[in-house]
């Protein structure tokens, strides 16, 4: 039979899941592929950068995982999607939102809200100073008899709704420990300092949606995304890694100063999106100018009718398509735009949408 020899090895699902482990195996070993992550693959079998392994790994094999043997890839990808361009695909923002953001307040136009919001502080102050005493005096007042809940209503009029905040990070220098995405952070801006774990994505301005960063590489600039009180820029923001539990000794170690940056907007319609790799041992096993017989990036037929949609690329640059399933094993048929090589791997990026996470102690909107 024709297909069982193409499409599987003929010796069952252990036969199989053998020939995988031994083309992954291969594959950490080197083969000559155009990329780094060609060379020598580190981790464990389910994934290289993409699920586990530190920051020299996600450098090497940036978002790389591979699709599981004992679950299917349409069901353990279920919340991924593909993009023909992460530029200019088209993504809704208010498309399933988690419940979090019924909590959330979003400003029509933020920049315009700022605007007002300093015009009357203007018309209220005039020209005087707006703390009513000289640059550099110190001043108390005191009210009475007024509830702490009415007095936070009163001074915080804007600041006492919740948002998704926006801000501008680099790594501070000096500070060489890795800062993974969503970590818990102390964040101190001007106004107030609460705990977040913020979304690390790419800071592009001109772009609508951004990629998520699974670390803060330094020298890096990226926008760390949180829930939080609304707050106006500029302001400053401080990020400090938080000491682990004490000992039995009873000793403390003190925060350390990990990343700082500014206050750039607030947003929820932001779009910041998580991207995977389906690689592994991904090769051609037949090829014919642009066509090419590829196995191992699904392992039954059914994913590979699933991801026919999705667009295919290769390490080296080459830009395809599935045509069909072939054989029982996840192997099948591929059309590329140009020549394959042999020693080409095939890859599938897939994408879903980040949000930050819902922060535990709410009791940072009241300081």
């Amino acid at each position: 039979m024709e297909d069982d020899d193409e499409g599987g090895d003929g010796t069952g699902a252990g036969g199989y899941a053998a020939a995988l482990d031994a083309a992954r195996a291969a594959r950490r070993g080197g083969g000559g592929g155009a990329s780094r992550a060609d060379a020598s693959i580190g981790g464990g079998g389910g994934g290289y950068g993409g699920s586990g392994g530190g920051e020299a790994a996600q450098l090497d094999f940036p978002d790389e995982v591979d699709v599981p043997l004992d679950v299917p890839a349409r069901v353990r990808f279920q919340k991924y999607r593909g993009l023909k361009s992460l530029r200019s695909s088209p993504w809704d923002p208010k498309e399933s939102l988690p419940p979090e953001y019924g909590r959330v307040f979003a400003f029509e136009n933020f920049k315009r809200a700022h605007k007002r919001a300093r015009e009357a502080q203007q018309r209220t102050t005039g020209d005087l100073d707006p703390c009513g005493v000289s640059a550099g005096s110190y001043a108390a007042i005191r009210i009475g008899g007024v509830p702490p809940a009415a007095a936070a209503r009163v001074t915080a009029h804007h600041e006492a709704k919740l948002s998704v905040v926006n801000f501008a990070l680099r790594k501070a220098s000096g500070y060489t420990a890795p800062i993974a995405n969503k970590e818990e952070l102390l964040f101190v801006t001007g106004l107030r300092s609460f705990t977040a774990r913020p979304v690390l994505s790419s800071d592009d301005p001109g772009a609508d949606k951004h990629r998520t960063e699974k670390f803060l590489h330094a020298g890096h600039h990226v926008v760390a995304s949180v829930y939080a009180p609304i707050m106006y820029p500029p302001l400053p923001l401080l990020a400090f890694k938080l000491p682990p539990a004490p000992t039995g000794s009873g000793l403390m170690t003190p925060a350390q100063l990990a990343a700082v940056g500014n206050l750039r907007n607030c947003d929820p319609d932001r779009i910041n999106l998580k991207r995977i790799i389906l690689t592994g041992a991904c090769v051609p096993v037949r090829v014919h100018r642009r066509r090419a017989t590829v196995r191992f990036l699904f392992h039954n037929p059914d994913d590979v009718r699933w991801f026919k949609p999705v667009e295919l690329f290769t390490k080296y640059g080459r830009r395809g398509r599935i045509t069909e399933p072939l054989g029982t094993h996840g192997t099948m048929k591929c059309l590329f735009d140009s020549p394959l090589q042999q020693r080409d791997t095939v890859c599938m990026a897939l994408y879903k949408r980040a949000f930050p996470v819902w922060p535990r102690d709410m009791g940072f909107a009241e300081r």
